[in-house]
């Protein structure tokens, strides 16, 4: 059974006129007459009652009729549905995220523009450290994602996109010392206990640390790890410690503890955004081109 036997029979039982629907179709009379039969030998019943004076619909015909409407607009509903997802404007796009992308204004800007632009799309968000963001993605598993690489290897089957750079700040506690300094280098850190992420978490701020003190001629001395940046935050308010963050976490608010500004210049981190390098189709190109817009303005 094909799509056009279906169009043939509604219009049929529509006009119940063999030449009246051979008119509305565009075909000739006999030719609609072969498909019919055709249609009825393959269901097996008669879906008509005919002779030279009328055309009715059987029992079988009536009910085979609501069945055959409803395949005929699930058809142009599939079809409608593959256009918008080949034009961008239909489908699902799975989006990762790393711990600070949510306290970067660009985030909210980005995700509200294309809610707005795009609101055939559904988003699926996933918050997740780099590297594992970068092996998703490898994986066709993430979509895009928004990361933070630092230093890490990054897998070749990932193609990236610089959004922004943000500083880094160090979070001390509010009666440290150093904290009543206004400009603090990393050398200045070298007798300092760290709380950072642990190296198997796959931020990309472990490694960029590392490589700020060592460039300063020390190895930090780490004092504890915490998965999450509201932990390290409230450690160091219990003075269990220095850290090193994006500046996106300046807007965590907590007592006990200050953020300063690093005087290095490499002390900066790029935010950007990843996705496959073979494409990901019209979806993740226009989320890719409305970011990198967002971006720039």
């Amino acid at each position: 059974m094909e799509l056009r036997h279906l169009r043939y029979f509604v219009a049929v039982a529509e006009e119940l006129s063999f030449t009246r629907a051979a008119e509305r179709l565009h075909i000739g009379q006999p030719p609609l007459s072969q498909q019919i039969q055709a249609l009825e030998h393959e269901i097996g019943a008669r879906l008509f009652e005919r002779n030279r004076r009328r055309v009715l619909l059987t029992e079988a015909g009536r009910l085979f009729l609501a069945d055959a409407r409803r395949m005929l607009a699930l058809s142009e509903q599939a079809k409608q549905t593959a256009r918008r997802a080949h034009l961008g404007e239909a489908g699902e796009l799975r989006v990762g995220f790393t711990f600070s992308t949510p306290f970067t204004p660009l985030f909210a800007r980005v995700v509200r523009r294309y809610r707005q632009q795009y609101p055939g799309v559904r988003l699926t968000f996933l918050e997740i450290p780099t590297q594992p963001q970068l092996a998703k993605i490898e994986a066709r598993e993430l979509d895009v994602g928004f990361v933070r690489p630092g230093p890490m290897p990054l897998p070749r089957a990932v193609a990236l996109t610089m959004l922004r750079q943000d500083p880094l700040l160090l979070v001390l506690p509010a009666d440290a010392p150093l904290a009543r300094n206004k400009h603090i280098a990393v050398k200045d850190l070298a007798d300092q206990a760290f709380v950072v992420f642990p190296e198997k978490t796959g931020t990309g701020i472990y490694h960029q640390i590392f490589d700020l003190c060592r460039a300063a001629g020390f190895t930090p001395h780490i004092a504890m790890e915490a998965g999450e940046p509201s932990t390290i935050i409230g450690l160091v308010a219990a003075g269990c410690g220095i850290s090193v963050l994006p500046s996106s976490f300046e807007g965590i608010h907590m007592e006990g503890v200050v953020y300063r500004p690093l005087a290095d210049p490499d002390a900066t981190t790029a935010m950007l955004l990843a996705r496959h390098a073979e494409g990901g189709g019209p979806l993740v190109d226009a989320f890719v081109a409305l970011a990198q817009a967002a971006a720039e303005a």
